[in-house]
């Protein structure tokens, strides 16, 4: 979520979200499952993903006959057997309440999940790595306070990934597979949580295909504007363009033949880094662009080791927000887990990516300030002046390329999301790979592309409409969700008594107490820790408070004081 562009991760997610597109044991083996294994069971919308009856005792018990089950597995093993038979977990094999062994179950999960702690790093490393609003970060920061908070928010997002971590893999199994972060609120607090993070996961995505038509709108007008800047496509026009685009191939509903595409983006973007990074030292700043968006009158470039002088409250939570920002891929870290073969080993990938993306945020987030100081700007390819027209030209270019791949994918995941979490789970519309299904995709798409095209003209303030999202829902996924879902885990792992007993064939526990004194036995055990998680959820809760209170009040005087109004025709970037 960290830039312009998250995307062969998304591809991934595809196919656990539309349900035309999971792979059943009786289409992937047919020969292998002597029962019928009911659909219900293994769709999005089945028993498995919202029957509340499905104990906290169950979903672990199963988790750990996993997890115990993957040491006695090797790759060569994998890939000739999804069903290696070996270990004591296989010895057993009884039929559940289907009529469905557990090595037909660890058969059809395994057929459908083949990514390892390799492809994870690419991934992770697909998704944050967004260096290109980094620079203008530093510019409302200085040196010091960016490599800080750029330095603690890292930290920050890695160790709540390492909590995502930890409660997937003591949740998830190939008896009840997890398909992303709602599966993970429902198992610890119910129905209620699973609603609100898909609701929200799905705003998200709405406010990022807003955010890359506001980009791209800036970019093909500074195209169209030349290198004289005698032409001239009205800014709204040019979102409109990127918005028609969009919402016609958005009508594809399966992507996944996308991904090579993605992997092109992904190298494209690195090369639009490095190109800024040459190009802002040979050329001076975009001052026109620099005094439409952020009100800063031409002058000798100057640099801060602390707070520019000319910092105001506002200006610096919007920078912490894009600071934030760019570790906020932990919004689709459950996606991933759910396409590995061994989620276990997820934290191999996750925290080489990690270490990796730090490193580029503050090399370019350095470079490019040193070059531009106070008029850095974000994107900081759109920071190159009209002088150096062609270099401009081609990152607003590859830019405009790569950002359409990526508005088409949150597109659609973000109406798949909505309609799974809404549509279906509470109006029980039909299946998208039904008849009218199909039709529902056809009307929703160009609605979902207006209303993005709407905000995007309505509010044409790319770093300040960037940290409202960062603070509405980036921030709450990434820092505040994490904590407090652990907690809710830790709390239900650890009430578990000693003489409680469960059973695996019927899935059912037999608990000595429930209600308040149970959760306090749980709360009590890892005291330390829950007390120290739940600060940190309040902390980021209000962190989130003060960024949405700033992006708004940014927003609000940058319509009074500069030419940008709602649905304007100038372009803020020229």
């Amino acid at each position: 979520m960290a830039g312009n562009i998250s995307i062969t991760n998304l591809g991934l997610a595809d196919a656990r979200i539309d349900e035309a597109e999971v792979i059943t044991p009786k289409q992937e083996q047919t020969t292998s499952v002597s029962h019928e294994v009911p659909p219900s069971v293994l769709h999005g919308n089945g028993t498995i993903y919202l029957d509340s009856s499905i104990t906290f005792e169950n979903h672990a018990y199963w988790a750990k006959r996993s997890r115990e089950e993957v040491p006695a597995m090797t790759d060569a093993t994998e890939k000739k057997s999804d069903l290696p038979p070996t270990g004591e977990t296989n010895t057993a094999d009884a039929t559940d309440s289907w009529g469905i062994t557990e090595s037909e179950w660890e058969h059809a999960q395994r057929a459908v999940r083949t990514a390892s702690w390799g492809s994870i790093f690419y991934l992770i490393a697909t998704d944050l790595l967004g260096p290109n609003s980094v620079p203008w970060a530093f510019s409302k920061m200085g040196y010091g306070p960016g490599v800080v908070l750029y330095t603690v928010f890292g930290a920050m997002s890695c160790y709540s990934g390492l909590q995502l971590w930890k409660m997937f893999v003591g949740l998830d199994s190939t008896r009840f597979p997890m398909r992303n972060y709602g599966d993970v609120a429902f198992r610890v607090y119910g129905s209620w949580a699973r609603i609100f993070v898909n609701v929200l996961q799905s705003f998200q995505f709405l406010m990022n295909v807003t955010l890359l038509i506001e980009t791209n709108g800036q970019g093909l007008a500074q195209m169209a504007a030349g290198a004289n800047q005698k032409g001239f496509l009205c800014f709204i026009v040019a979102q409109i363009i990127f918005m028609v685009i969009g919402l016609v191939l958005g009508q594809i509903r399966t992507l996944q033949r996308l991904s090579f595409l993605a992997t092109i983006a992904l190298w494209l973007n690195i090369v639009v880094v490095i190109l800024t990074m040459a190009v802002v030292h040979q050329y001076p700043p975009n001052y026109s662009a620099s005094l439409t968006s952020y009100r800063t009158p031409k002058g000798p470039i100057e640099t801060s080791g602390y707070w520019p002088s000319d910092s105001a409250l506002h200006d610096k939570i919007n920078a912490l927000m894009n600071a934030v920002f760019s570790y906020g891929g932990a919004t689709l870290f459950n996606e991933l887990m759910a396409e590995m073969r061994r989620p276990y080993d997820f934290w191999k990938g996750f925290i080489i990516a990690e270490a990796f993306i730090y490193s580029c945020y503050i090399i370019v987030g350095m470079v490019v300030y040193r070059a531009q100081g106070q008029f850095t700007f974000n994107p900081a390819y759109q920071g190159i002046p009209d002088s150096a027209y062609k270099y401009q030209t081609v990152g607003n270019a590859i830019s405009f390329l790569t950002n359409a791949i990526a508005a088409i994918l949150y597109g659609n995941i973000g109406i798949k999301v909505l309609y799974s979490s809404v549509q279906r789970d509470i109006f029980h519309f039909p299946p998208l790979d039904s008849r009218l299904g199909k039709w529902l995709w056809i009307v929703l798409v160009p609605v979902y592309w207006i209303i993005a095209w709407v905000i995007a003209a309505a509010i044409p303030q790319i770093s300040y409409l960037g940290s409202f999202v960062d603070a509405a829902c980036i921030l709450q996924f990434s820092y505040t969700f994490p904590p407090l879902l652990l907690v809710g885990y830790n709390v239900q792992k650890d009430s578990i008594l000693a003489e409680e007993e469960f059973n695996p064939q019927t899935g059912q526990a037999q608990r000595l107490d429930s209600g308040f004194q149970r959760w306090m036995r749980g709360y009590k055990k890892k005291f330390v820790w829950n007390t120290f998680d739940l600060i940190y959820a309040l902390a980021a809760l209000s962190t989130a408070g003060l960024g949405i209170w700033a992006s708004v009040h940014s927003m609000t005087k940058a319509f009074k004081e500069t030419k940008l109004t709602p649905f304007t025709c100038a372009n803020s970037a020229g």
